[in-house]
């Protein structure tokens, strides 16, 4: 059975399925079950090699960073054939033979017989043309690991090492101290937990967690490497299913891939894709309400209201004159998509009542939602919105945002390291509980409703991270359901996600990327 390496698969032309931890054992497990012994480790220390030798072709030396479990074995299993390609071979090696699974244990007496130069500390002669590469945990350790113990002072040497050579690094399945469920630092929370016994507590995360500048994900995707600090450790990511078709397995979620081409045809006028209201902007925040209405006409909205909680509201909005200033009670929202609480302050208390019972569709951001995890009537309103109007609804958090919504529901305190460390668990939680679309924002942007397996979207980077970008996301999301009409609010945050990323994945590098330039931008983003 033949298998190949896919390209990076980060912003890629299609959706991806990543599969959990345990579905990907469960896709190993039967696909062992069918092969002869050790095929699955030595194909992919197989595609180990083939990568790393493609990635540095003119290395003289591979230094490969081998740990006790299967993940050492696939390292073992590269280094035999990079050895036998020609190129110096050094393997630091951190297994107890005694203890090795049978797959590990036969890659490493064939690594013995593989005239291999073994090494107990890792090489200080490592220059930029080398590659290291981190074969020491992969997904065999995660947040969850049972009994799992404090890190050795060798194995946080191997990591420092790796994080400090001029060479780059290349890591096996999952940069090992990353968890592959949830893309947190697993080794740092083990550690936490672990060695409250050690002196001084204090714990260096570039000793606990590789920052790869690739990965090569074996059999399955995992969604750790696509949301929190997954992004950043992982690099560029690349599949290797060793053959393996693993359809046969539920996902656990998608990362999304990008919107289908949505042509507009002659024959249609300003009233065929809807009318976009925005509610916000209370005195001294007018220009996020401006922003997101700027993001929803340049979006392709129809018409594009702006309903100012100020008591000295605009009349027109210059630079935008094709925007309608409206006095916000005077909309009629019951056939429109409104983007409520872009700069709403403490004044858009009073308008959700009215918002979330007549909004045909609805957009909640921002200030909003800080009014609802504030008060249990609009939380109960919120939930009932689900019977009258289903998938029509979406929340957009940031994580605090997130926390302040989850504390209401838990009735008990709630942070934002909590939110972090399971993202998808806390999208999850809060569409089920409010019978909505949940869009956490974020590094791998995390979209999820009630019945549908959450996506994670791989656009995007840190020039969004600067003020004003949110409510450009609200803007648009607005829009795509105004021109969707009835459809459903999940597909519409996902495409909106996917869209508000992309523009600053293909923004010029060395320019500022501001809010309002993002604005004008959202509707290059709906050309394929």
């Amino acid at each position: 059975m033949t298998h190949q390496t896919h390209p990076q698969v980060l912003n890629s032309t299609q959706a991806w399925p990543l599969h959990s931890v345990a579905a990907t054992r469960q896709v190993e497990q039967t696909a062992a079950g069918q092969l002869p012994a050790n095929t699955l480790m030595q194909r992919a220390g197989l595609a180990v090699a083939r990568l790393a030798l493609a990635l540095a072709p003119h290395a003289r030396t591979v230094w490969i960073a081998c740990g006790p479990g299967n993940n050492g074995g696939d390292g073992l299993e590269a280094a035999v054939h990079l050895r036998a390609w020609g190129k110096r071979v050094c393997v630091t090696w951190l297994g107890d033979e005694a203890r090795l699974p049978a797959d590990a244990l036969a890659a490493l007496q064939r690594a013995r017989a593989a005239n291999l130069q073994w090494l107990g500390e890792p090489p200080h002669d490592l220059g930029a043309q080398d590659l290291c590469i981190d074969a020491l945990f992969g997904i065999g350790l995660s947040n969850h690991s049972a009994g799992a113990r404090p890190p050795s002072h060798q194995i946080r040497s191997c990591i420092a090492a790796l994080n400090a050579s001029r060479a780059p690094v290349l890591a096996v399945d999952v940069p090992s101290g990353l968890d592959a469920d949830t893309g947190t630092p697993a080794m740092q929370l083990i550690a936490a937990s672990a060695m409250k016994s050690w002196a001084d507590g204090a714990f260096d995360l570039k000793t606990l967690q590789v920052q790869a500048h690739h990965t090569l994900s074996l059999l399955t995707l995992k969604p750790g490497l696509f949301t929190a600090q997954g992004r950043d450790a992982a690099g560029r990511v690349w599949l290797d299913s060793l053959g393996i078709d693993p359809t046969d397995n539920t996902p656990t979620a998608w990362l999304t891939g990008p919107p289908a081409a949505n042509a507009r045809p002659h024959a249609s006028h300003k009233g065929s894709y809807g009318d976009v209201a925005v509610i916000g902007g209370a005195p001294g925040m007018t220009g996020a309400a401006l922003l997101a209405a700027r993001a929803a006409l340049h979006a392709g909205a129809g018409r594009v209201f702006v309903g100012l909680l100020d008591d000295a509201p605009l009349a027109v909005d210059p630079q935008q004159p094709e925007l309608m200033l409206r006095p916000w009670p005077s909309l009629d929202l019951s056939h429109m998509a409104v983007a409520c609480g872009c700069g709403g302050g403490s004044a858009v208390r009073a308008a959700l009542p009215r918002v979330l019972a007549i909004a045909a569709r609805l957009v909640l951001d921002a200030d909003a939602l800080n009014a609802i995890a504030a008060d249990t009537a609009l939380q109960t309103q919120l939930k009932s919105r689900a019977s009258r109007r289903p998938h029509s609804t979406v929340l957009t958090p940031h994580p605090l945002e997130a926390v302040r919504l989850l504390a209401s529901i838990r009735q008990t305190a709630c942070t934002t390291a909590q939110v972090q460390a399971d993202r998808l668990a806390a999208a999850q939680e809060l569409a089920d509980h409010f019978a909505c679309t949940v869009l956490l924002k974020g590094s791998g942007t995390v979209i999820a409703a009630p019945g549908q397996l959450p996506h994670i979207n791989p656009t995007g980077n840190a020039r969004l991270a600067t003020a004003g970008t949110g409510d450009v996301l609200a803007g648009l999301l607005a829009a795509l359901l105004a021109g969707q009409g009835q459809a459903d609010a999940f597909a519409a945050a996902r495409d909106a996600a996917y869209r508000h990323g992309r523009v600053a994945d293909e923004w010029p590098d060395g320019s500022t990327l501001s809010a309002g330039a993002l604005a004008l931008c959202v509707g290059l983003s709906l050309v394929q």
